[in-house]
């Protein structure tokens, strides 16, 4: 396939205009064709949009362990731009944890829209303090034994997993685990020294940044903080005005830069359904009054319903530099999975992933391995 007079932001995120061609599913050459292809004039190519944090969409949720829900999610992914995702597990037991990972080795490759990059596991080895939505009655130590099972049966797809350092002894698990996927710190009561101390292991990521950790003051820099200095770790931002206000959002990119933000919706199962009553982990959560996010009975915020193409919206009304969010919502969140030499940027030898839009950044077309999604 060739596509004419494409106007696009290329692998170092400056926009050009250039021919593509495609062929079995990845960017194989940019420049001047000639030879007749589709005309693109009018439209703006951008990277397919990367998640790897999503719990569910359309009623589906990953701990559902049933294809029918991941096909939910990944349709719902591709229709709002997002190409690659991590589905993400919640705190359970061993046994239901195993079959969730089974399920989503089976399911790659058979996928109805966007591609499973990997899977985040979000628990269970956090803080029963900072615990947010996660099921108290399933959180335990760290255990590299259960880990690696659980990696090996996910044909090794896990490329997060969720850990509060203070929570156990961690500094074997951090240093074990590191060298099979990213680490992140998150919901975590860590204070500043025991979070230095985790990075300095091996860990390089940070859940949902702000939320469910210790927070930053003037006389204590917390997990927050002490995440946010650390110029080796990519932190996760949850952008839909609620989870962090735009405010604090501002300042954030203004620390991170272009290159250590990744955008995340961290949505559960009501994202594109809108308000009522959901289960999310085996907790009842609810979304009322033309919410933004879902909580728990007792108003605490457990997850949103929003998706990272309307994150990244968001962003640009919200100030933030068009460069710095479209990258964190492309090839940061795939280099902080080890991805980027696959996903998150249009390249040659990439995987032809594109998402045109229009002036007003309403979404045209997507293409997911050269195929219109």
């Amino acid at each position: 396939m060739i596509l004419k007079n494409v106007c696009f932001y290329n692998d170092l995120f400056e926009k050009e205009t250039a021919d593509f061609r495609i062929e079995k599913g990845r960017i194989a050459e940019i420049g001047v064709i000639a030879e007749d292809g589709r005309d693109m004039s009018g439209l703006t190519a951008l990277p397919g949009f990367v998640d790897i944090h999503i719990h569910g969409a359309m009623g589906g949720d990953f701990c559902d362990a049933k294809f029918e829900s991941l096909d939910k999610i990944s349709a719902y992914l591709a229709k709002n731009g997002i190409t690659s995702f991590c589905p993400a597990t919640m705190t359970l037991g061993s046994s239901k944890l195993e079959k969730i990972m089974e399920t989503g080795r089976a399911y790659k490759g058979r996928e109805a829209g966007a591609k499973i990059a990997g899977i985040n596991m979000e628990g269970p080895y956090i803080s029963y303090l900072k615990k947010g939505a996660q099921n108290g009655d399933f959180i335990r130590e760290g255990s590299i034994a259960e880990f690696e099972r659980l990696y090996d049966l996910s044909g090794g797809l896990i490329k997060l997993i969720t850990v509060a350092p203070e929570a156990f002894d961690s500094d074997g698990f951090i240093k074990r685990a590191s060298e099979k996927c990213t680490v992140s710190i998150g919901h975590t009561n860590a204070n500043a020294k025991e979070t230095l101390r985790a990075t300095e292991m091996g860990a390089a990521h940070a859940t949902h940044l702000y939320n469910a950790m210790t927070g930053m003051t003037h006389r204590e820099a917390g997990a927050a903080g002490t995440l946010l200095d650390s110029e080796n770790v990519t932190c996760e931002l949850i952008c839909d005005g609620s989870h962090v206000c735009p405010a604090v959002l501002r300042n954030t990119f203004k620390i991170l830069g272009e290159n250590r933000a990744c955008v995340i919706s961290d949505s559960m199962r009501a994202a594109g359904l809108g308000e009522g009553e959901y289960e999310l982990g085996g907790q009842q959560v609810y979304v009322k009054n033309g919410g933004k996010c879902a909580v728990l009975s007792d108003g605490t915020i457990a997850a949103s319903i929003t998706n990272v193409f309307e994150e990244f919206k968001n962003l640009l009304s919200f100030g933030v530099d068009f460069k710095a969010a479209l990258k964190s919502c492309t090839i940061n969140p795939s280099r902080a999975i080890g991805m980027d030499s696959q996903i998150g940027s249009i390249a040659v030898g990439k995987a032809a992933d594109i998402v045109f839009v229009d002036d007003e950044m309403n979404i045209r077309e997507v293409y997911i391995n050269g195929k219109l999604a």
